[in-house]
């Protein structure tokens, strides 16, 4: 077992020097046990809001090449750390702030109030983007006509004969956005609507151009052309993961680098729970937590499509996710037939 938390314990190690060193440095000993403690909470938060994204990872990554699962744990661990917890929120509060990248880093650094009131000012945006590309992601799951296990059959059972209608979750999930969008105040609809169907389109464009390498790569019989189609969803997947957590962050701390060591720390063990979970294929040892998982992925996503009316508590979000997918683990052990327990 602990085999695949090794690396990330040791960058826990790394991660929890660095908080401590910027602590001290701007606290002394009472600085110190702050950003620690701070940092500790992030991580933790991170893997409990990405517990169910570490299940989905895993039954897309068994499927990809050894060569692009390498680069899936490395490219991809690069791009969470760095892409997405540092260079996502400068370039966010470069466009909110309409100031260039350097400034927006000098603001981080002098001003972390001003960064993070920033921050928060683009949370409708952010919210309405990547909930509504993850509810695609769970629709499409619950909409396909191929799903032939369910977990909650008179839920499930319907939304696979719906699923012979073509785009059916896209139909739906723009319905979503525009009944969420008419019950908002009039200076905020445009705002939520056009960043709702930029996650829409990202989502068909992602998936089209996976599907697209996926196809083209058995018809040349080239598998490492489909598992470039995988990897590329797997990456905005993550992203759209990432964005309320990062955004949530600033909740709890002002300070961009100690966001970005927490959370890396999380990354790094959501990434070690994606290894173990391909390896000694718990998936197909448990026949409900993939269901659980996406089950998990639409309340995340309607949570955050709902937040511009109420704001839910990343932690609260974080324990939701991690109860259905209990539930689904218990369940998959006490009354999953044996006949399921090898199916994906």
């Amino acid at each position: 077992m602990m085999q695949y938390f090794r690396v990330s314990f040791i960058f826990t190690f790394i991660g929890i020097l660095l908080s401590a060193w910027l602590g001290y440095s701007a606290g002394g000993m009472t600085g110190l046990v702050q950003t620690v403690f701070i940092a500790s909470v992030l991580a933790v938060l991170e893997v409990s809001l990405s517990f169910d994204n570490a299940i989905v990872n895993a039954i897309i990554l068994k499927q990809m090449t050894p060569i692009w699962r390498h680069r899936f744990l490395t490219w991809g661990i690069a791009i969470a750390v760095f892409g997405m917890r540092l260079v996502f929120p400068l370039a966010l509060v470069s466009v909110v702030a309409q100031i260039d990248p350097w400034s927006a880093l000098n603001m981080a650094i002098f001003d972390p109030k001003g960064y993070a009131d920033r921050m928060l000012s683009a949370h409708l945006e952010v919210a309405a983007f990547g909930g509504s590309f993850l509810l695609l992601v769970g629709l499409k799951y619950f909409y396909d006509e191929n799903k032939d296990e369910h977990w909650i059959k008179v839920i499930e059972e319907p939304l696979v004969k719906l699923g012979r209608l073509d785009a059916i979750e896209i139909a739906v999930s723009l319905v979503v956005l525009l009944l969420i969008m008419g019950f908002l105040p009039e200076d905020e609809k445009v705002r939520f609507i056009k960043s709702g169907l930029w996650g829409v389109i990202t989502f068909v464009a992602v998936d089209g151009i996976g599907t697209w390498l996926e196809l083209s790569g058995k018809q040349q019989n080239d598998i490492n052309r489909a598992s470039a189609g995988m990897f590329l969803y797997l990456e905005v997947l993550d992203a759209s993961f990432s964005f309320d957590g990062v955004i949530g962050a600033f909740a709890i701390t002002q300070n961009l680098f100690i966001i970005m060591i927490g959370l890396s720390i999380g990354a790094f063990f959501v990434r070690s729970l994606t290894i173990m979970f391909v390896e000694k294929e718990t998936l197909n040892k448990f026949a409900y937590l993939e269901h659980g998982a996406f089950y998990a992925i639409l309340s995340l996503a309607l949570m955050m499509l709902l937040d511009p009316f109420f704001h839910i508590p990343e932690w609260v979000t974080g324990l939701l996710g991690a109860a259905i997918i209990t539930v689904s683990f218990i369940w998959s052990v006490k009354f999953a037939p044996a006949s399921e327990s090898g199916k994906s």
